[in-house]
C-alpha cells in the first residue's frame, strides 16, 4: 500500500475482484450506493490531477460490450479510490526509489538499501545509482529541530544558535568558493577567536596541512586542478540536535554527510565519480556572562570526519576523487570495509572500528 491508502486484506480484495468481473460478464447493473458516492466524490474533488479534470468520454454506443466497458471503468475508479498504492505499483509509479526522503530527526537503525541493478551516474543524473538520489539539496538535506529555551538562551535566540549552526556548515562544506579551494573565510568567523587550540589549527591547515591539522576535518576543499563539482548540487542527508552544555551553554551536535559529484579536470570529461564526507561537529553557544567569546561566535567541542573517494597517502588539504582506472589500478585498502551511506552507527563507531588503518574500502560510491 502506499502512504495514505486504506488497508484492504487481501481475501477481501480478491472477492472484491471476482464479483466485479462476474458482473462484467452479465447485463449491466446499476453501481450500487458505494460506488455512486465514490464515483460522485471522485467527479467533486478539485485537488485530483489534470488529466482527470480533461478527460473526454468516449462516445456512447449500443451493445452489452460496451455496458461492459463500463462497468470495468466504473470497477477501476473504485480500485483507484480504494488502494491507490496498489495501482502505483502496477504501473511503477510512486517508487520509493525515486520519492524524496523525509527528514532524519533521529539516527536510522540500518543502511539505506542497495539496487538490485546498480546504475551509473551521468553528467546529467551525478546522484544516479546511490541512496544520495533521494536525499535533500544542499541545506536542505539537513534537519533543524524545533527551538526552545535552553541554558542560557531563550526560544528565539535558540533558533538563532541553530540556524548559524546550519550557517557553518554550509560555509564551510557547501560554500562553491571554498569546494574550489578559497579560505572558508564565512565560516571562520563564525567561530570564537579567544579559543586558542582551534586558531592554532586554522592558523596552520592551510598552509601546512598535516593528519593533526588537516583542513578536512572541517572544510571541504577539492583539488581543483585535477577535478571539478558536475552541476550546482551537493546532496545532503543529517541532522542538528541541542541540548545544554557545561555552564548553561546551548551545545549543538550537527551529524551530516555531503556527496559531492565530481569529473575530471580536462575539458571534455564524462566520467562521474563521488566523494562522500560525513561530519559530525559539537559547538557550544557559550553563555557571554560566563565564557570568553564574541557574539555571534560558537565554541568548537569536537569534530570529526569520515570520506570515502577522497584520496589516501599524504595530506594535501584537498580532496582528491579517484575514477575508475585510478582505483583498478590499486590494491585495495587496509582498513575494514564500510558504507558510506550508512548513518545507522556514529563516526566514533567508525573509527574504533578502523583502528590504526589510514585507508578503508567503502562498499559503494
Amino acid at each position: 500500500m502506499g502512504n495514505g491508502g486504506t488497508s484492504i486484506p487481501d481475501e477481501e480484495w480478491e472477492r472484491f475482484l471476482r464479483e466485479a468481473e462476474a458482473g462484467a460478464q452479465g447485463a449491466p447493473k446499476e453501481p450500487s450506493a458505494r460506488a455512486r458516492m465514490v464515483m460522485r466524490r471522485l467527479q467533486e474533488e478539485t485537488g485530483r490531477p489534470e488529466g482527470w479534470r480533461t478527460h473526454q468520454p468516449a462516445p456512447r454506443r449500443r451493445g452489452r460490450g460496451w455496458y461492459a466497458v463500463g462497468l470495468l471503468v466504473t470497477v477501476g475508479l473504485l480500485i483507484v479510490a480504494l488502494a491507490p498504492g496498489r495501482v502505483a505499483g502496477w504501473f511503477g509509479g510512486g517508487s520509493a526509489a525515486s520519492a524524496p526522503l523525509a527528514a532524519e530527526p533521529e539516527r536510522p537503525d540500518q543502511p539505506p538499501p542497495t539496487q538490485s541493478t546498480p546504475q551509473l551516474p551521468t553528467l546529467d543524473e551525478p546522484f544516479r545509482g546511490s541512496p544520495a538520489a533521494q536525499w535533500g539539496d544542499g541545506t536542505s538535506g539537513i534537519s533543524l529541530p524545533a527551538a526552545r529555551a535552553t541554558g542560557w538562551m531563550n526560544k528565539k535566540q535558540v533558533a538563532q544558535a541553530l540556524d548559524r549552526s546550519r550557517g557553518f556548515l554550509a560555509a564551510s562544506s557547501l560554500d562553491r568558493g571554498v569546494l574550489r579551494g578559497e579560505r572558508p573565510k564565512k565560516a571562520i568567523a563564525l567561530i570564537n577567536p579567544h579559543q586558542q587550540d582551534v586558531q592554532n589549527y586554522l592558523a596552520t591547515a592551510f598552509s601546512a596541512p598535516s593528519r593533526k591539522n588537516d583542513p578536512l576535518l572541517l572544510f571541504s576543499r577539492l583539488a581543483t586542478k585535477k577535478v571539478r563539482l558536475v552541476g550546482d548540487v551537493v546532496k545532503t542527508r543529517g541532522r542538528i540536535t541541542y541540548r545544554e552544555g557545561k555552564r548553561g551553554a546551548v551545545e549543538v551536535t550537527t551529524d551530516v554527510t555531503y556527496v559531492y559529484p565530481v569529473v575530471r579536470a580536462a575539458a571534455g570529461s564524462e566520467e562521474v565519480a563521488r566523494t562522500i564526507v560525513r561530519r559530525e561537529i559539537v559547538m557550544s553557544w557559550d553563555d557571554p556572562a560566563k565564557v570568553v567569546v564574541e557574539p555571534g561566535t560558537f565554541s568548537l567541542v569536537s569534530y570529526k570526519t569520515d570520506t570515502s573517494n577522497s584520496g589516501c597517502g599524504a595530506v594535501t588539504g584537498y580532496l582528491t576523487p579517484e575514477f575508475s582506472a585510478e582505483r583498478a589500478a590499486k590494491d585495495k585498502g587496509d582498513g575494514p570495509e564500510f558504507d558510506p551511506y550508512d548513518r545507522s552507527t556514529s563516526v566514533d563507531a567508525l573509527m574504533q572500528e578502523a583502528g590504526e588503518s589510514k585507508c578503508w574500502t567503502a562498499t559503494r560510491s
